[in-house]
Order: C-alpha cells, then sequence, then structure tokens
C-alpha cells in the first residue's frame, strides 16, 4: 500500500530538479500532487504528465510564491480544488551569487524576498487548514550553504540560514496541532542551478565531498517523502543530504 495514499500535496518550484524529484517521489506514494511553477509552464506541464501516468490526480498552480498575494492564492486554488493541503514542501528558490563588494541592493532582495519571505508567504497560508484539521507536514528545503559559508552567496546563504530558523520556530508553535516542520538541506546536488558552475570548480568541490561525488534530485526527494510519510515524531530538524560534505 503506497504510503501517502488519500493525502495532498504542494510542491513549489516543481518543475525541474529537487522540485520535480519531489513532486514525482509524492506521487509514486500516492499522493495528490499540485505542481507549482512560475515561468516555465512547458516543464510544469511535462512533470503533470509525468504524474497523471501514475494514476493519481495532479494540479498547475503558476505563482511566483515572493509576491505574497499570488502565494496565498495559490494555496487557496489547491485547498479549493482538493479540500485540504496535507503535506507542504518548500522548495522554490533563485539564486544571484556575487561577492560581497559586488552585491547589489536588488541581488539580495530578490533571493531573500523568493527563498525566505516566499516560505513564510505560503507557510502562512497553508497554517489555518493544517490546524483546523490537526494534522500537517511542512518541509522546507534548505541548504548546507546556510550552515556553513559560501563565497559569492551572502544573499544565498542568508535566506537558507533563515529558512532553517523559521522552521525551528514554526515548529515550536505547530507541535500541538499535530504539525510537523522539518528542514531538508542539500549538499551539492545535479540540478540546473548547479550547472551553471564551471567544470573545474565542480572537480574541485567533488574533492571535499567524502562520498566523492554531488548528490542527485532524487536522493533529496527520498529525504522528503521519508519526513511526508513516516516522520510523525519529527519536527524541527534538519535532514542533512550531502554526501558527508558538512558533518
Amino acid at each position: 500500500m503506497s504510503r501517502l495514499n488519500g493525502k495532498t500535496a504542494l510542491v513549489t518550484g516543481a518543475s525541474r530538479g529537487i522540485g520535480r524529484a519531489c513532486a514525482l517521489a509524492l506521487a509514486r506514494e500516492g499522493a495528490t500532487v499540485a505542481v507549482n511553477y512560475q515561468s516555465n509552464e512547458q516543464r510544469a506541464k511535462e512533470v503533470a504528465d509525468e504524474i497523471t501516468a501514475l494514476g493519481v490526480d495532479v494540479l498547475l498552480v503558476r505563482a511566483d510564491i515572493g509576491v505574497a498575494d499570488e502565494a496565498r492564492a495559490m494555496v487557496k486554488k489547491v485547498i479549493d480544488a482538493w479540500g485540504k493541503l496535507d503535506v507542504l514542501v518548500n522548495n522554490a528558490g533563485i539564486t544571484r551569487d556575487k561577492s560581497l563588494r559586488k552585491l547589489d541592493d536588488e541581488s539580495w532582495l530578490q533571493v531573500i524576498q523568493t527563498n525566505l519571505n516566499g516560505c513564510f508567504f505560503v507557510t502562512s497560508a497553508a497554517i489555518p487548514g493544517m490546524v483546523e484539521r490537526n494534522f500537517g507536514r511542512i518541509i522546507n528545503i534548505s541548504s548546507m550553504n546556510g550552515q556553513i559559508a559560501a563565497y559569492g552567496q551572502a544573499n544565498y546563504s542568508a535566506s537558507k540560514g533563515g529558512v532553517i530558523a523559521f522552521t525551528k520556530t514554526a515548529a515550536l508553535e505547530l507541535a500541538k496541532s499535530n504539525i510537523t516542520v522539518n528542514t531538508v538541506a542539500p549538499g551539492f546536488t545535479e540540478t540546473d542551478m548547479f550547472s551553471g558552475i564551471p567544470e573545474k570548480i565542480q572537480e574541485q568541490i567533488k574533492q571535499r565531498i567524502p562520498m566523492g561525488r554531488f548528490g542527485s534530485p532524487e536522493e533529496i526527494a527520498k529525504a522528503v517523502v521519508f519526513l511526508a510519510a513516516d516522520g510523525d515524531y519529527i519536527t524541527g530538524q534538519q535532514i542533512n543530504v550531502n554526501g558527508g560534505a558538512y558533518m
């Protein structure tokens, strides 16, 4: 029996990379899945088609999660369609990498707005329904670079470190309503975002990873599914999926 039969899930930034892998993994466990995307409708439709082929319901929801009204309208659309939201995966994120001396206000604000504020906007919209039903599983995708220093990523690291701190407070406040809130912190993972790093730099990074390779989006998704399906007594925690790069 699939572990998430009867559950509904929303995955932000689900048209590619880790979000896509999470959406498909949740669907394989029987969850109906809302696939959020901001601009790449074609890739989002491809994910939706793959989910449909698994025999479960899917909903495409376009929204820029960094815009409060759009983020909250997205959650409402999911609840209006299915009557509830059981599992929320806050995955959507962006980078605007620059050293501090070159980092401009716009690049700072864009990353904080999407990665941190967007996590708040979506979560705050999901909470009332979860509290009413006395059930919820919220999984926030942070990053190893929210735990350690990352050259050229002051904005990204600050946003992901903020997600980790937000997760702990949300977990504390929502525990009495049987809502768990956890974060999965990927290390270097083979996604479109990571592919932009020059090959020479990638090889240098790989040498610092004890397991000697980069992670796959599917390996991150396994941790997300575990928290959604089996993490009933786990809350306020970080699951580090990084091949030992940060211990």
